[in-house]
């Protein structure tokens, strides 16, 4: 179970939280942004996600901060493979994506913690979240950038595919508005890039042994196109720099590989990490 964990990029919280059976910690954004207070999300192979609050401790003490369960999730019926909060211009919000094929959307407000639940959303399970920046890429440039936060993530299933939800003020939901097509077994991961300088940027991980990296253009928004990384190993995890412009691939074969864009548009290998 340790080494599944491991391999799957999870950290387990037996000495943090003694009394919790079974929980496991994912690594993409267990934290909530320090705004939001000193905020921990956990999730379990029995479908629950709780939330922690850390305790402070006297100044004058030595002693580590303590954790309190401050809310429970029992909405999904398997295993909740991974979770993800959303950038902290959109509120309070966390993603939740199970094997029982359904995304599941907390959200923190007015003192109280409510949802919304998208089911069949992988019809074999969903695997991996991943939130978009707030911002639409190339706002920063833009003569006219538009207002509020977008609300939108990606998500990677066992169906082979990754999907782009929106969320709707008028149905008051998340709608899928895009459907990627291209690997031919699990995703395992996807990693929407924080960069909002030109283009956008969605990596995913694949069972094919294989790494797509996806772009949009914001002239053209809908039109997603991908280019694909191979490997001899399946690939488990990716993860962007905090700039955006290096992703991290882990694989099966114990090895970390960094990769950047060229000038050209060509992804090029600069780093290669061994156990």
């Amino acid at each position: 179970m340790a080494q599944y964990g491991a391999l799957h990029g999870y950290s387990f919280l037996s000495d943090l939280f003694p009394t919790c059976q079974n929980i496991l910690l994912t690594l993409v954004h267990p934290q909530a942004h320090p705004k939001f207070g000193t905020i921990l999300a956990s999730s379990s192979y029995d479908g629950r996600v709780l939330i922690w609050r850390a305790t402070p401790t006297s100044s004058a003490s030595n002693a580590p901060s303590t954790f309190q369960k401050v809310f429970e999730s029992t909405l999904h019926t398997a295993s909740v493979n991974l979770l993800s909060w959303a950038p902290h211009e959109c509120g309070c919000l966390l993603a939740c994506a199970s094997s029982d094929g359904s995304i599941s959307v907390l959200e923190f407000q007015d003192g109280s913690w409510g949802h919304v639940i998208l089911n069949g959303a992988h019809g074999l399970g969903v695997n991996s979240v991943s939130w978009a920046p707030s911002a639409r890429p190339g706002s920063l440039v833009s003569a006219n950038p538009e207002k509020g936060a977008m609300r939108r993530f990606v998500s990677g299933g066992s169906d082979c595919l990754l999907k782009i939800w929106d969320w709707s003020p008028e149905a008051k939901t998340y709608l899928p508005t895009l459907t990627l097509p291209g690997h031919t077994d699990w995703v395992r991961d996807v990693s929407w890039s924080p960069t909002i300088l030109s283009k956008s940027y969605i990596a995913s991980a694949s069972q094919d042994k294989t790494v797509r990296i996806w772009t949009s253009d914001p002239s053209n928004p809908a039109d997603w196109k991908s280019v694909t990384l191979n490997f001899e190993a399946v690939t488990w995890r990716v993860s962007w720099s905090l700039s955006g412009n290096v992703l991290a691939v882990s694989g099966g074969d114990n090895k970390v590989s960094l990769w950047k864009e060229s000038l050209a548009g060509v992804w090029d290998c600069v780093k290669w990490i061994e156990e």
